[in-house]
């Protein structure tokens, strides 16, 4: 019989399929496919704390110590245990994509145009276009970009599009970013992106501080969303939710 207080996952995300390898190192597509199992086990679990209308800060007793009776103590205490861990393997993964990303770049050699396609391609699917400029600096091409730390959250939502001349664009922002921060929106408040609509409207003509991941890297963007750019909306970009 199932467990009351066990978070409604599917299988499939719950229990990602492990590869093997006879190499003592994984991959970079093998890394990529555990980065990807991760963040769609720890979406799910975000959606399990938010059907509770709890985050990982909520108080889990009243005023005078008690267990609260309207949300599943036990339930969210489990949830939140098992964020915890998947934030830590979801790290650890990072880094080693990072690591395997600059090997790939270092063993194909980057004037076979060929061979460096295939790394290329492997790294976009990491959370970003693809860019033969290298990985072990990244250009700062947008008027707000520059390199940030390594990531330290994983992503909530994917830039679909970009309209050139936006704000989205000026600020930097691509197609295929994922969206790590988003003002004070991330993924374990984000509401199905109701909160980033929030920090939108409310920061209007402000600065607001935007961190993606791309090329396995975070990048922090500053956007200033407003009307009179000659597009519809505030952004000129689309995200959709992870």
């Amino acid at each position: 019989m199932d467990s009351l207080h066990s978070p409604s996952i599917p299988s499939s995300i719950a229990n990602p399929p492990t590869t093997t390898s006879s190499s003592s190192k994984p991959s970079l597509q093998s890394l990529i496919t555990q980065k990807e199992a991760l963040e769609a086990e720890l979406s799910a679990l975000s959606s399990v704390l938010q059907s509770q209308g709890a985050t990982m800060q909520t108080s889990l007793t009243t005023f005078d110590g008690f267990p609260r009776a309207d949300i599943d103590v036990a339930q969210i205490r489990t949830v939140r245990a098992r964020i915890v861990r998947l934030k830590n393997d979801w790290k650890s993964v990072m880094e080693k994509v990072e690591v395997a990303v600059l090997e790939g770049f270092a063993a194909k050699g980057l004037g076979e145009e060929e061979e460096t396609g295939t790394v290329v391609t492997a790294l976009g699917s990491v959370g970003g276009q693809g860019h033969s400029n290298g990985v072990g600096t990244m250009r700062a091409e947008g008027s707000g970009e520059r390199a940030a730390a390594p990531p330290i959250e994983p992503p909530f939502a994917r830039v679909n599009s970009v309209v050139e001349g936006s704000p989205a664009a000026t600020a930097g922002l691509r197609a295929e970013d994922r969206v790590v921060k988003f003002g004070n929106a991330d993924w374990q408040n984000h509401e199905r992106l109701g909160k980033v609509a929030r920090e939108v409207q409310t920061n209007e003509g402000r600065e607001v501080v935007v961190k993606v991941i791309r090329e396995g890297r975070v990048v922090e963007l500053k956007l200033v969303p407003r009307r009179d750019w000659g597009g519809r909306g505030l952004l000129g970009c689309h995200l959709v939710p992870l």
